[in-house]
């Protein structure tokens, strides 16, 4: 089948003589020119825009596309974020890449891409294809250095001739996975990433503006209102998520984006228009754009410039997109004119099922891999691959200059964004902190009803103790249940913070501040209620302390649990994780049993004395007792008081050498510990990532 020469879809309507196709740009050629017209004004595609004069300077080059494909390829003038006038143009080879991950145990590793080279360059849309298993993804977090651990990775990766490290704003990457705040808008989600990226130069009615654009441009307009959904809430389509996943990556405009299957979940029409705009920007942008594909349509597949097709590991063929069709047809396969090129390639080299087929399925099986075997062998001749090898030698000797960090937001602005996205993400999230406000208040109620009006009783002692230890209890059980919330957030940051939007300290502070109010209510109103119901000790320094101890021990378990989320992202394991750490401590606490009585190896030298238990115990133990006097038993001896200290000290074993506020001040400290552990876990693995990938492959 030979590639379609129309430049439209076969169902679109035919362009009209007197006005433009496509809104964005005006331009109605083929994105891979870069050509175009007069397009239709801002104020015509937005009814709030009816009153700019002029668009601002941020914005040239969204829209309006320049002429030819040269001028595709420059850099764009006058962008307001600063870097992007002198940033060079992004061309990416790679020689003999290999890729092999550990077998585990005894068995050897197992090889995952073998030799493979290829090309990109800027303005144009090289396609990485292939069956299931392949190798696409791999190669593609190849090419940008996300591979994980266990995996180990040699060759040569250049840009621009030379090892360049990418800096904010000049790469981005588009996950498979869609990992957004459920409870965002699309509008909200696009105006929080574009005040994280953006920089301060530019006003915030200038990002929100950019960020309309970017939404519009990806036919998201009649959605930007509708919340992006999840598990638990409905939202928009899975096609939508990924569109609005794109969306937040090409904000910037970066010099290099990688695509992992930017089309799944999406329509045949929708996929068209998203890679049609892909195209379109890379284009007008000078942007080089590396997308895996997993089964493109006709239209779309006409949108690609190269194509490199893999199978099993090994290059089947890499080219130029429109030169695959002849090159299957030279080697006996070629493709029937009715049927889809990307189809037929696939088809050709995809062996996972020829055991299905009924007749000779053992021949069919050797025919599937011999017509591997001959494209790759047909590959390897010096009209394919020489000419692949002296276009990359080509490409490594560009230089060029080295690309400059650009501006993004300061500390403070992304402080301020992230503190508010968390705080609007956790007060829509009911399973964040309402849900256990609700279960906090029930129990609260329950528990003094059960212990209602204590009295001041010898039996009461015991009472008191009780009380305390088991909403403690509660209060850090129940902890956990945010979790699952918990971890989601984690995935987000891990996103944003592979794309350099902002820092750990950023994350770590703002998810302190924006949980800080949260917490003090559901400590407060159940604490409060529970207090008076059961009649503790009266005095409202006496309340205070109650409810700052249980505050303290819910922002403790959940600066534990942030540790185990980075480090047990599966939030089922991650409850058990939790719950079996807080049962371990909880059994040190000096409750059930006395701390001169627990064994001192192991369990009170290091266990009691490391368990927050211990101190929100006893913290608690201190603010009821002291200034009391309970009668006596009297069974044992009649008309006898015992003061609260000789409960504190005789009864409870508690540690009286300082006040209950440095109880407090303890719990303080090890919420500090514990959020400064997750900042280091994070930034070891950072660092460890990087010099591991350092190691693996000579860049």
């Amino acid at each position: 089948m030979a590639v379609s020469s129309s430049r439209l879809p076969r169902w679109a309507p035919t362009t009209s003589p007197s006005r433009s196709l496509w809104r964005w740009g005006g331009a109605t050629d083929d994105a891979r020119t870069g050509s175009g017209g007069t397009g239709w004004s801002l104020s015509r595609i937005f009814a709030w825009a009816s009153g700019w004069r002029r668009r601002p300077a941020a914005f040239d080059g969204v829209e309006v596309a320049p002429t030819t494909a040269a001028a595709a390829v420059a850099p764009t003038p006058n962008r307001r974020w600063a870097g992007r006038d002198d940033d060079p143009g992004v061309f990416l080879t790679w020689e003999d890449v290999c890729v092999t991950a550990a077998g585990g145990g005894r068995r050897p590793p197992v090889s995952i891409l073998s030799g493979i080279s290829g090309h990109a360059a800027p303005g144009e849309v090289l396609a990485i294809m292939g069956p299931s298993g392949c190798g696409k993804t791999t190669l593609l977090d190849t090419l940008a250095g996300r591979l994980g651990p266990g995996v180990t990775e040699t060759g040569f990766i250049l840009i621009n001739g030379r090892r360049e490290k990418l800096a904010f704003g000049t790469s981005a990457y588009v996950t498979q996975d869609n990992v957004l705040m459920p409870t965002m808008s699309v509008r909200e989600a696009m105006y929080y990433s574009a005040q994280l990226q953006l920089p301060d130069t530019m006003s915030a009615a200038e990002k929100r503006a950019h960020a309309d654009v970017v939404i519009q441009e990806m036919g998201l307009g009649d959605a930007m209102d509708t919340r992006i959904g999840g598990q638990t809430s409905k939202g928009i389509s899975g096609g939508q998520r990924k569109r609005v996943t794109i969306c937040i990556e090409i904000l910037t405009r970066p010099r290099l984006l990688f695509l992992d299957e930017p089309t799944s979940g999406l329509d045949s029409a929708t996929s068209y228009h998203v890679m049609t705009h892909i195209a379109r920007i890379a284009a007008r942008e000078g942007m080089t754009v590396v997308a895996a594909m997993h089964q493109p349509s006709g239209d779309v597949f006409d949108l690609f410039h190269g194509l490199c097709l893999l199978a099993y590991g090994r290059t089947v063929f890499f080219g130029a997109a429109s030169d695959a069709t002849q090159f299957f047809a030279q080697n006996g396969f070629p493709c029937p004119h009715v049927r889809n090129p990307s189809d037929h390639f696939l088809r050709t080299v995809n062996k996972d099922f020829d055991e299905e087929t009924v007749e000779s399925s053992r021949a069919r099986r050797k025919r599937a891999a011999e017509a591997i075997d001959i494209l790759t062998h047909a590959y390897q001749s010096p009209a394919y691959s020489e000419k692949t090898m002296n276009r990359i030698a080509e490409m490594k000797g560009i230089g060029g200059a080295p690309f400059r960090k650009r501006e993004q937001a300061s500390f403070s602005t992304k402080l301020f964004v992230l503190t508010r996205r968390s705080f609007i993400n956790m007060h829509r999230d009911i399973g964040y902190y309402w849900m256990r406000f609700g279960v906090y208040l029930g129990m609260g109620i329950c528990i003094g009803t059960v212990f209602y009006q204590l009295g001041n009783t010898y039996s009461s002692i015991q009472s008191r103790c009780e009380v305390i230890m088991y909403m403690i209890i509660l209060v850090t059980f129940m902890a956990v249940g945010g979790f699952p919330s918990f971890v989601e957030d984690v995935k987000v940051f891990r996103r944003e913070r592979l794309s350099g939007h902002y820092g750990v300290a950023e994350f770590v502070i703002s998810n302190t501040l924006s949980a800080t109010p949260y917490l003090t209510v559901i400590s407060l109103i159940p604490g409060a209620a529970l207090y008076y119901l059961t009649g503790l000790t009266k005095g409202a320094d006496r309340l205070a302390y109650f409810v700052i101890n249980l505050c303290m021990c819910t922002f403790l378990v959940e600066s534990m649990m942030m540790i185990i989320a980075v480090i047990v992202p599966d939030f089922l394991m991650g409850i058990i994780v939790g719950a079996g750490v807080q049962g371990l401590m909880m059994l040190n606490s000096g409750f059930y049993r006395l701390p001169k009585d627990l064994p001192k190896p192991v369990w009170k030298y290091p266990f009691y004395y490391i368990s927050f238990h211990k101190y929100a115990v006893q913290g608690s133990y201190k603010n009821e007792f002291i200034g009391q006097t309970f009668p006596g038993d009297q069974f044992i001896e009649k008309n006898v008081t015992i003061s609260g200290l000789q409960v504190l000290q005789e009864k409870l074993q508690v540690e009286m050498g300082y006040s209950k506020w440095v109880d407090i001040a303890i719990l303080c400290g090890m919420i500090v510990v514990y959020r400064v552990v997750f900042f280091a876990i994070v930034k070891i693995a950072e660092k460890a990532r990087a010099k591991q990938r350092g190691m693996r492959c000579k860049w």
